[in-house]
């Protein structure tokens, strides 16, 4: 895949966050709707363009860790904003500055992580779980090894202890099992397909008041040996 290839030939560890989303929307996941802009009135026009309010992020394969790195604004109200985040993540990066992503807010109370990792066993495995901040303390995870029909991954929905997540919630409505399952099993086709890919992490994947699924960040980490 041109992506990846040119993510190899390159010598990086990852691809970016607005790449991992391109592979990822290729194999049908909804992602948000985004920009990438390297200079601010670039960033100003995307927000214009996505409508407010938005999210700026600091963009680039090897800003793998970009809350961490705290180069991550949410909720962004207006054009003065999005000019305060492009600066703010333009110094803070200084010479490691590559560009922002500006993204569409996704609003959701309910968060989950997808993943794929590749076991040296057993080959591409793919996770379902809770997400957001507390996905690693609350560890409530279902796997799969690759390939798995629709089916299974319904059962992978179910085994989570906090299943009734999925459920309508506080004014929200249930969420699309069918779109869930169309997910996870597109992850494992990715693992089956794109040997060069040791993991991905998708994380949050919001489920919408309205129940649908959107991946609001996402991870791909290429395999060591490919830069050999």
């Amino acid at each position: 895949m041109e992506i990846i290839d040119q993510a190899l030939a390159a010598g990086r560890r990852a691809l970016s966050e607005y790449d991992a989303k391109r592979l990822l929307a290729d194999h049908g996941i909804a992602v948000t709707r985004e920009q990438l802009a390297s200079g601010r009135d670039a960033a100003v026009e995307a927000a214009r363009q996505i409508g407010f309010p938005v999210v700026v992020k600091g963009s680039g394969a090897e800003l793998m860790h970009k809350t961490e790195s705290g180069v991550v604004f949410v909720n962004i109200a207006d054009e003065q904003g999005v000019a305060d985040a492009f600066d703010a993540i333009a110094n803070k990066l200084g010479d490691g500055f590559e560009a922002v992503l500006v993204q569409e807010m996704v609003s959701g109370k309910r968060e989950l992580v997808l993943g794929l990792h590749r076991e040296p066993q057993f080959g591409p495995c793919v996770m379902l779980g809770l997400g957001g901040v507390l996905t690693e303390v609350i560890n409530d995870t279902a796997f799969r090894i690759a390939p798995f029909e629709e089916a299974e991954a319904r059962d992978m929905a179910a085994e989570l202890r906090a299943g009734k997540v999925f459920d309508a919630f506080r004014g929200e409505a249930a969420a699309d099992m069918d779109q869930l399952a169309k997910n996870l099993c597109a992850l494992g086709r990715i693992g089956l397909e794109q040997e060069n890919i040791a993991e991905i992490d998708i994380n949050p994947l919001i489920i919408t008041p309205e129940g649908g699924l959107k991946a609001v960040d996402a991870l791909v980490v290429l395999k060591e040996s490919s830069h050999d």
